[in-house]
């Protein structure tokens, strides 16, 4: 693609975005229950026949697409029918891939922005994963479905309400399931809270906390490719959670939201938005297209969001600031919490062989200590008042018995520390067994509508917003992520 090419698409990128931040912006509550009358019937828990092999076409093989194509060429049960992207050299890069690992060659689709539509055209793909600029995130879903494809799409699965209402009208018309990707739910860390939780190991949940965290402001010098090409506009479109899934998906699964749970409304409110700007201004020529942005995002939001429960989470997002980075991964019990970044522990009470350990080593400590003549700091008794770091041994009794089966696996095909790999392993395995996805649309909606819903509120003097209940009433009886065993 030439410069000049690229910088149309770009330019049409920025397009779409604009017009769907538009119309975010314009939400109103009356807007929340858009469309409550279904269409179909729900898709929660949907099981689609079982597929021997499933045929995979990709939209978008830049940054995470390329990532997605790698990682399938390395799992068993899969065909990697089609590649689809506007840009010839990412596009042959990843074809070239795949005729590297000895497998048959992709067709390749571009040309043009829409150049996805002829492949959605083909009968011989069963499943779409999307990895494009967010803004056209929910149209090629909806257009996959409509396909008679099942659509995978990169975080966030949608950026309006309206948005998020066509994706749980397409899916439940079509019976075609919509999973947003969101690879950290199946972290380490995420996968062994969520068994933990389920275990009982907190009491009843209280409240949860979620982040992304992530200092990202040199993503600003990618001017024609990359992320910053297209994600720098947003901080200049909405003032709100600009990225709240990372973080804010695996407390919904602790919490059982949209299974048993949901959310019921939202507060927002963002600090200035200063750091952007002084980015700018010491980085680039003063006549830069970037200093001549008007950056409205504040750099730190904080989300508070109330269940129908009665729990609380507060989700926050910062990706211009210097700190290190983090999702926070908190989680709130009445016998005690799990907080990551780093990981520890505490418990009121603790399962009795792990207590026996800690006992153990404090007993062990303690007299090393009495050996010294008694110099240095007296080592304390274990007691909920404290953090216990010591992960090793929690891992040992509560890591997730898919992390067990497949985390070695995961770690060496690498992804975000093996997330990536695992998440992508998981969707193929339930498609191929007929068992339903872990993620569902009503989950690419509820966790997605956070960035609209939060704009609104930081508009509104922080005044609280509600958030449709996307299941249509499903979630008070449906059933819970269970622990693959």
């Amino acid at each position: 693609m030439s410069s000049n090419d690229r910088r149309n698409f770009l330019k049409s990128v920025a397009a779409v975005t604009a017009a769907g931040v538009a119309s975010g912006c314009a939400t109103s509550n009356s807007q929340n229950s858009t469309t409550l009358k279904a269409q179909g019937k729900s898709v929660m828990g949907l099981i689609v026949p079982k597929m021997d092999v499933v045929r995979i076409g990709f939209i978008g093989v830049g940054e995470r697409g390329s990532g997605h194509v790698k990682h399938y060429c390395h799992i068993d049960g899969v065909e990697i029918k089609a590649i689809c992207d506007t840009n010839p050299l990412v596009l042959d890069r990843s074809i070239n891939d795949v005729v590297e690992k000895n497998l048959p060659r992709p067709d390749r689709y571009t040309g043009s922005d829409h150049a996805y539509r002829e492949m959605l055209n083909r009968q011989d793909i069963d499943i779409v994963i999307i990895s494009t600029p967010w803004a056209w995130h929910t149209p090629m879903c909806v257009e996959t479905m409509e396909s008679g494809k099942h659509a995978f799409v990169e975080v966030p699965a949608a950026t309006t309400v309206e948005e998020c209402w066509q994706l749980v009208n397409t899916a439940e018309r079509t019976q075609k399931n919509c999973m947003m990707m969101e690879n950290v739910c199946y972290g380490r860390d995420e996968l062994m809270v969520l068994n933990m939780v389920r275990q009982g190991l907190f009491g009843e949940l209280l409240h949860g906390e979620a982040a992304y965290i992530h200092e990202l402001r040199w993503q600003m010098k990618e001017i024609e490719y990359k992320t910053g090409s297209w994600r720098t506009y947003w901080h200049t479109k909405t003032n709100g959670n600009l990225y709240p899934t990372h973080g804010l998906g695996p407390v919904s699964q602790y919490m059982n939201i949209n299974r048993g749970d949901r959310f019921d409304y939202l507060t927002s409110t963002s600090s200035p938005a200063l750091g952007r700007q002084a980015y700018a201004n010491r980085e680039f020529p003063a006549d830069h297209e970037r200093n001549q942005l008007n950056y409205i995002a504040g750099d730190m939001n904080t989300t508070l969001i109330k269940t129908k429960l009665g729990r609380s989470i507060m989700v926050q997002h910062d990706t211009t600031t210097p700190r290190p980075y983090s999702r926070h991964n908190y989680i709130q019990g009445t016998n005690g919490v799990f907080s990551g970044f780093p990981n520890r522990i505490a418990l009121e009470n603790v399962p009795s062989h792990i207590a026996m350990q800690n006992e153990q080593s404090y007993q062990e400590h303690l007299k090393a200590w009495q050996a010294t003549g008694k110099q240095g700091t007296k080592p304390r008794a274990p007691s909920f008042h404290r953090w216990d770091k010591d992960i090793t041994k929690w891992q040992a009794e509560f890591d997730h018995p898919l992390w067990l089966a497949m985390g070695q696996e995961a770690q060496r095909n690498g992804g975000h520390g093996g997330m990536d790999f695992l998440m992508l392993w998981r969707m193929i395995y339930c498609l191929r067994n007929g068992e339903a996805l872990d993620q569902d649309v009503y989950d690419a909606a509820a966790w997605s509508v956070i960035t609209p819903l939060s704009a609104d509120s930081v508009t509104d003097r922080s005044n609280s917003k509600d958030i449709p209940d996307f299941t249509r009433g499903v979630w008070k009886t449906a059933k819970p992520l269970g622990i693959i065993s």
